[in-house]
């Protein structure tokens, strides 16, 4: 595992064995962290980055999330979505939920964990590569490309965006863009 610190944020990057990731490490932490930036998470904090396979997704997104099959990057978040300034990309019913910021208090010097975020960099490849990739799912690019726009979806969720409402997920869409510089 990495730990890559870029003030105020440590990513801790663990690529598992025998995944090629097909950019460095840091530029996914550089899109981590303004992710972070974008959405005004808390700060301090760290944030956890797993770059898997598709096995590994489709049996997390089965366990977690009830769902069967592929899926190309989830979200484990720490914090409820109410930890997190009000935003057009909220989930309303969620972020209605009252609920403190931090359900613990930190010892001095320690760094609010936020969440994990683990993302199929297989899936990523195969989407890049056949043309089904970006926010539309019609986009040819690089993998690369395609893999940082889901490590920002993923941190987007994290900091309790959502895209069930066409209007939610427009301006997750729009916040994805600035924060890919796109």
């Amino acid at each position: 595992m990495a730990a890559i610190y870029l003030p105020p944020w440590r990513i801790d990057v663990d690529r598992r064995p025998g995944v090629e990731v097909p950019t460095p490490l840091r530029a996914l932490a550089l899109v981590a962290a303004r992710a972070l930036d974008a959405a005004k998470a808390p700060r301090p904090a760290s944030l956890g980055l797993i770059l898997s396979d598709d096995r590994e997704l489709a049996a997390l997104n089965a366990e977690h999330m009830g769902e069967k099959g592929l899926t190309d990057v989830l979200s484990f978040p720490f914090l409820p979505p109410s930890a997190f300034p009000a935003h057009a990309g909220q989930n309303a019913a969620l972020s209605a939920a009252p609920g403190p910021q931090h359900a613990f208090a930190l010892p001095p010097g320690r760094r609010l964990h936020l969440g994990d975020v683990v993302v199929s960099v297989e899936r990523a490849t195969e989407q890049a590569r056949e043309g089904h990739g970006g926010q539309s799912g019609d986009v040819r690019w690089s993998a690369a490309d395609e893999l940082r726009l889901l490590v920002a979806h993923g941190v987007l969720h994290i900091c309790g965006w959502d895209h069930v409402r066409p209007e939610e997920a427009e301006a997750m869409r729009r916040l994805e863009r600035d924060v890919l510089g796109s």
